[in-house]
């Protein structure tokens, strides 16, 4: 196995080490000293050919369309393991035993309430704010409060576990004109979040198990997803030993980008607009194949993957089974997969390798929970926790350097006022 590469600049020999992955395909060149050894830096727009740590969480294959969470292929987790076990594992490395996941799973509703002062500082936003810029928000204000700053850090994960989904609903709640709901101790964790988000006052909320397993799973399959822009995001604000809860709240907005985790809601959009002009697919497609136009096909395609996402497999009969077990008829879900069909079988698409991604068929879901489009990310938000928390703390345990990229300046020279 070769440990370096020569490479030459301006006539001079240098030997960069290589660094392998777990996988031996996961190969980088060691340039942490180039700019010392040469005084050259490099260039990569998006990092798209940059590693910027050592990690252990998640695994992507982008070429074999595989995602593995701590070694554990996601097919496998969405079968075994709920989202709570999922986010003990992200977390800590390893499944927990009954024990272990009992006392996760308690200290969790022990911590799931939120200090009553929130109450009225939600009361000040306006109603027509976007849930995420709330949510990014009431997550920072927690830094705020002494009784959330003074505890222990392993604590800290699971106070956020617990508290997001609490501020998540009543962010729903503000904007659909509903009173706060507080959660129930008695409910497991996806249960209680939809009784948060859907109870009516003096009636009896009902849960349904199809809802809730779907919810479930759609959160592993968002769970985590190694250096996403909202992880590094989060990462980089760690490095500077930005606190846990602001560090999540700079992840959140991160995620609200329409390229990122907005993507599910503009899916929706998009075949909505399908729908009412007409529903012809194939005028869409041409207009997607076309450079000239501007519109592009959303929820397909990915910065990673150059196969199938392998989480639009699993949600797409996700979707399906929940369209067909409550019964709904869905014309999105109808044209989502009519558009599917023509896309993958499309000569443009299978040489660009656009195949349909997990925000293809996650929108679908959370309309079919009762979930409006503005929410659609705070349910990715909520889903993504666990892998931005593990991510904080890998960092944190790891020591690692103030993230601060280079850059090439192209700007006026030195002038004279």
């Amino acid at each position: 196995m070769c440990k370096i590469v020569n490479f030459d600049i301006n006539g001079c020999n240098y030997k960069l080490p290589i660094v392998y992955g777990t996988f031996f395909e996961e190969k980088a060149i060691n340039i942490s000293k180039l700019r010392e050894n040469t005084g050259f830096i490099t260039f990569d727009p998006g990092f798209k050919n940059t590693g910027i740590v050592k990690s252990s969480i998640s695994f992507i294959d982008g070429e074999k369309g595989i995602l593995l969470y701590r070694g554990y292929p996601v097919e496998q987790i969405i079968k075994k393991c709920s989202f709570i076990e999922t986010s003990y594992l992200l977390l800590n490395g390893e499944l927990p035993n009954t024990e272990q996941l009992n006392f996760f799973s308690e200290k969790i509703k022990e911590f799931n309430s939120i200090n009553h002062k929130i109450y009225q500082i939600l009361d000040k936003f306006p109603v027509f704010y976007h849930p995420m810029g709330i949510l990014s928000s009431l997550t920072c204000i927690l830094t705020a409060f002494t009784d959330y700053i003074n505890i222990k850090e392993e604590d800290m994960f699971l106070h956020l576990l617990a508290k997001l989904p609490v501020l998540a609903a009543l962010t729903y709640r503000k904007k659909v004109g509903l009173p706060p709901s507080y959660a129930d101790k008695d409910l497991y964790y996806t249960s209680n979040l939809l009784k948060m988000f859907f109870s009516i006052p003096k009636k009896c909320y009902q849960i349904n198990p199809i809802i809730t397993d779907a919810l479930d799973k759609l959160l592993i399959l968002h769970a985590d997803h190694e250096q996403n822009c909202s992880t590094t995001t989060v990462r980089l604000l760690g490095s500077a030993y930005v606190g846990l809860f602001s560090s999540i709240s700079s992840g959140i907005s991160a995620l609200w980008g329409r390229l990122h985790g907005g993507a599910n809601q503009a899916v929706i959009e998009m075949l909505e607009n399908i729908i009412k002009s007409g529903g012809n697919i194939n005028k869409w497609v041409d207009k997607a194949k076309d450079k000239k136009d501007p519109f592009r096909l959303m929820g397909f395609g990915h910065r990673i993957y150059k196969n199938f996402d392998p989480r639009a497999k699993i949600v797409k009969k996700i979707a399906e089974k929940i369209i067909c077990e409550l019964g709904i008829h869905d014309p999105i879900l109808e044209l989502a997969k009519k558009l599917e069909k023509i896309a993958i079988q499309d000569p443009y698409f299978i040489e660009k390798k656009l195949y349909p991604n997990i925000d293809f068929y996650s929108g679908i879901i959370y309309q079919a929970i009762g979930i409006p489009k503005d929410m659609f990310t705070v349910m990715f938000a909520l889903g993504r926790l666990p892998g931005w928390m593990a991510h904080w703390k890998e960092m944190r345990l790891n020591q690692e350097p103030i993230g601060r990229p280079r850059q090439i300046y192209i700007g006026y020279k030195k002038r004279n006022i």
